[in-house]
C-alpha cells in the first residue's frame, strides 16, 4: 500500500512524486475546505503499518476500544 498526495488538474488527479502503477486501484479522499492534515514521515510510516495490520485482520472490536477508553477516563 502506498500513500500519495496530489492535486486535481483539468479534472484529473495528478499525484506528487513518482507515477502509480498502471491499472492500480486507488481511493481518493478530497479535502473539504481547509480541514486537511499533514503527516510527518514517522506518522505516515505508523499509518501504513496500521493499515497493513487491518488488511491482515489484526484488529480489535469497537467494544474493546470503548472499554480501553473508559478505563483511561477512570
Amino acid at each position: 500500500m502506498k500513500i500519495a498526495t496530489g492535486k486535481v488538474v483539468g479534472g484529473k488527479v495528478v499525484v506528487d512524486g513518482g507515477p502509480l502503477e498502471e491499472g492500480a486501484s486507488v481511493t481518493v479522499l478530497a479535502r473539504d475546505g481547509e480541514n486537511g492534515f499533514t503527516l510527518s514521515p514517522e506518522e505516515e510510516a505508523e499509518l501504513l503499518l496500521s493499515i497493513a495490520e487491518a488488511d491482515r485482520g489484526e484488529t480489535i472490536s469497537a467494544e474493546e476500544v470503548l472499554a480501553k477508553l473508559a478505563r483511561r477516563r477512570g
